[in-house]
């Protein structure tokens, strides 16, 4: 606000000395307008998320912790883990928030996560299984990466792969599509897992299990495999009937069987993979924009974050298992955990491949 000031006249001196008075307690009003401002929003926190509801999960946050700022950056996977790469030394993101432990095992090996955020909550046996030893990550959610998802008005349920080599056999050539690892956060675990299956791996080198997995993979392809970027195109592909089945994420499969595509079904090879959804803290943030991360970690875990997830894409991301005691799936479609023949692999031993395979898989099967 400007202030209207009188010509003094024949003072110009005294003019001189008012008008910069005036000034630098306009200065000073607007730094104090300013610092209370940016006091009354807080810090302003960035959420990098790959998860169908995380829109309306930092809606819901915000509504219910006054004086928060907190904004979300929404991609997939693949180029939300490329921007944080590139951003170095001078990092945007606050909280990470995707599908796959693998990416957040080796983020803090590189020492860039937060430790020890995981909120005193009651987690089940699996969400146990998936917090790190030192803490710099936490598991909110469960799907499963591998799942075959198939349209049973093509195909019939007896007439399904019932293992990763049945996909070879001829009478599947050209049928089975899968997503592109760059792309798709749930798709390296796929192959990580697949790889550690047929390979066998357990302990040690994981050289056996990267050649038997590139082997397969190689084999797939020559028997017709089609890939789309993500789980749209490749649902798209198969209600256009160019695919009849593909290897993706348990909920989308779900998700489409509950809205647009009622003929689709979920399938399980033996085994499929684990696919916990993760959230992280940057550790090179300040420690208020830690704290605040912390504050955003805790409400997804709580009773009313919870719900939020599960109410937030109801026909995709939300249509996981809980990791918490005393929470149920949101809908019926999904089966009971102890039904699903369900393999983990090591993210601590198969993070730091993930660039290493995506480039050969983009070499060699995607373009190959």
């Amino acid at each position: 606000m400007h202030m209207p000031i009188k010509k003094p006249g024949s003072h110009p001196a005294r003019f001189a000395a008012v008008a910069i008075a005036v000034t630098a307690a306009s200065l000073s009003l607007s730094v104090m307008g300013a610092s209370a401002s940016a006091k009354s929003a807080g810090p302003t926190l960035v959420v990098y998320s790959a998860q169908g509801y995380d829109s309306a999960t930092v809606k819901a946050f915000n509504a219910t912790h006054p004086g928060f700022n907190v904004t979300l950056n929404d991609n997939s996977t693949g180029p939300l883990l490329q921007q944080i790469q590139a951003e170095g030394n001078h990092p945007t993101w606050g909280v990470l928030w995707v599908d796959g432990a693998q990416a957040f095992a080796q983020l803090d090996r590189e020492g860039l996560l937060a430790k020890h955020i995981v909120p005193k909550v009651s987690f089940d046996t699996v969400g146990r299984a998936n917090i790190p030893a030192d803490g710099s990550y936490v598991p909110t959610g469960l799907t499963a990466t591998g799942a075959l998802v198939y349209d049973s008005s093509q195909i019939k349920a007896s007439q399904l792969p019932k293992t990763w080599a049945d996909l070879l056999k001829p009478q599947f050539r050209g049928m089975v599509g899968m997503n592109d690892p760059s792309q798709s956060g749930p798709t390296y675990p796929l192959i990580a897992g697949v790889m550690s299956y047929l390979g066998h791996y357990r302990s040690g080198s994981t050289t056996a299990a990267v050649k038997a997995g590139e082997a397969y993979f190689t084999k797939l392809k020559a028997n017709g495999l089609v890939i789309n970027a993500t789980n749209g195109p490749t649902l798209g592909a198969i209600a256009a009937h160019t695919i009849k089945m593909a290897i993706i994420q348990s909920s989308a499969g779900y998700g489409a069987e509950v809205s647009t595509s009622p003929t689709f079904r979920v399938a399980y090879l033996n085994p499929v993979t684990a696919l916990p959804g993760v959230i992280g803290i940057d550790g090179k943030m300040p420690k208020v924009v830690q704290g605040e991360a912390q504050k955003f970690v805790d409400y997804v875990l709580s009773p009313r974050g919870q719900h939020v997830m599960q109410i937030g894409d109801p026909q995709g991301d939300s249509l996981f298992w809980p990791v918490l005691n005393g929470e149920k799936p949101a809908n019926k479609a999904i089966p009971p955990l102890t039904s699903v023949p369900m393999q983990t692999t090591n993210p601590a031993v198969w993070g730091p491949l993930e660039s290493r395979i995506n480039t050969w898989f983009s070499a060699n099967i995607n373009n190959g």
